[in-house]
């Protein structure tokens, strides 16, 4: 295990073929800072040099939050530079939109506010039986406008409506049939690691590519995301990894990948 700590919000480490970024945030309910975006930030960019790293978890420390979203008890929690149009969430939100590596959120606890927005930027999401999820910003006189950038397609439009206005919170058995989550456990480690030992299983150059194709062709129209797949058929076909794929079912063995 390789650990690091690139601020003090955020805690870094790679496990094996995983890389874990934790929000160490316990006191104030893992709550986003300027450290914890900055940090996730730099751990995807981590993940898209290193060809070794085949999969990165979110998720906070303890087992009360996963985070809280904005930490209230800031200074300015919602506010940023307002000389910047862009924002430090909704650039990461931009951010993952081109990874290539996938993200599990791992729910420890509760997911509130900006952090649904964390979860539901993440390609597969995993919750403990104890996590909560709510969009609880009416409550204090604002509204969750960036979190629906990556939540909107997630949920059903009069279930979102119905968490924006009301800001109340649903249970994970709830989002699990919502469909907001992929997995509910009581051994919440053991779903999550059951989940990266299918991910790992499978072609490194695929899954990259794949994510790759799947997240351009969920921004075109019909004809031109059929043209688009029509394009990428071929370069998956020439990867080393396809061509090892075929022989490995040929020859009846396991593949062995070599991500290229």
């Amino acid at each position: 295990m390789n650990t690091e700590s690139p601020n003090a919000d955020l805690r870094a480490e790679q496990r094996g073929e995983v890389l874990w970024l934790t929000i160490t945030r316990e006191a104030r309910r893992n709550a986003m800072s300027a450290d914890v975006l900055r940090g996730i930030a730099e751990g995807l960019d981590r993940a898209e040099a290193d060809p070794d790293i085949r999969v990165v978890v979110i998720t906070g420390v303890g087992d009360k939050a996963f985070c809280a979203g904005a930490d209230l008890q800031s200074g300015a929690p919602f506010g940023a530079d307002l000389s910047n149009p862009h924002g430090a969430a909704a650039e990461l939100f931009r951010r993952v939109r081109r990874a290539t590596v996938p993200l599990i959120a791992r729910v420890n606890g509760a997911c509130y506010a900006g952090g649904i927005g964390l979860m539901a930027m993440c390609d597969l999401a995993v919750a403990a039986e104890s996590a909560t999820f709510a969009l609880p910003e009416i409550k204090v006189g604002v509204f969750p406008a960036q979190v629906l950038g990556v939540l909107q397609h997630l949920l059903p439009r009069r279930v979102l409506i119905e968490m924006c206005l009301t800001g109340d919170p649903i249970d994970a058995r709830r989002a699990l049939a919502l469909e907001l989550v992929n997995a509910v456990a009581t051994d919440l480690d053991a779903e999550v690691d059951r989940l990266i030992g299918r991910l790992l299983a499978g072609s490194p150059a695929a899954m990259r590519r794949g994510l790759y194709t799947l997240k351009q062709m969920e921004r075109m129209a019909f004809e031109e995301s059929l043209a688009f797949a029509e394009s990428q058929i071929a370069l998956f076909a020439l990867t080393d990894d396809a061509k090892e794929g075929i022989a490995a079912f040929t020859e009846k063995r396991k593949p062995h990948w070599t991500g290229r």
